[in-house]
């Protein structure tokens, strides 16, 4: 065979090759808004501010992992996050409690100094997705109070949230993205009482 007509043999199968190749897909953790977003009755008593994520580190890479079985990991090349797992999951609860407490996350920007702060930090200990199944997130998060006198307080919970999950990865990942709205509910609701009664406990 000539040259010429192997340059055009592997042109040919570079060509097949691309056309029959899995396309790639990109999810986010970050839930539509809605048309209509309900505004809260009334901002909470304090500043935000969302501090870094900490994710389990057998899911934090950019292809989607599942769980299969009892024992073993399926790494999806061709579904993959947005960005990193971490920052899917610090953007898309940060919009979720910016909502609830009726205020924006003030993270790394000038504070009121005549308002407290409440900070947020969450350590993600298991991301759990098997498809056609369920979603599954098991988060340790912690509650940090600044007050005027500069006195610090704090708080630790815990939650474990399950969500079923319908047939496709879209409905896993969406899954995911109601487990995230739960958490949100429970980390509002404990911080705005805890703000105010510090004699508050988990929930």
């Amino acid at each position: 065979m000539s040259l010429r007509l192997k340059f055009i043999a592997l042109a040919a199968a570079l060509g097949l090759s691309a056309c029959s190749s899995t396309p790639t897909h990109y999810y986010t953790l970050i839930a539509p808004m809605g048309t209509n977003p309900q505004p809260v009755a009334s901002p909470a008593p304090f500043q935000f501010e969302m501090l870094p994520v900490l994710m389990a580190v057998q899911v934090d890479q950019p292809p989607l992992v599942v769980r299969q079985g009892n024992g073993s990991l399926a790494i999806l090349d061709a579904e993959r996050w947005g960005s990193p797992l971490g920052d899917e999951f610090h953007d898309a609860l940060t919009g979720q409690l910016e909502r609830r407490f009726g205020s924006r996350d003030m993270a790394g920007l000038p504070k009121n100094a005549a308002q407290p702060v409440l900070s947020l930090r969450t350590d993600v200990r298991r991301f759990e997705s098997v498809l056609n199944q369920y979603a599954l997130i098991d988060v340790v998060w912690t509650l940090g109070l600044r007050n005027n006198d500069a006195k610090r307080q704090s708080l630790t919970c815990s939650s474990i949230i399950r969500e079923p999950a319908g047939q496709g990865m879209e409905n896993l990942v969406i899954a995911h993205q109601r487990a995230v709205s739960r958490l949100a509910d429970s980390i509002a609701k404990t911080a705005t009482t805890w703000s105010q009664h510090t004699s508050t406990r988990c929930p």
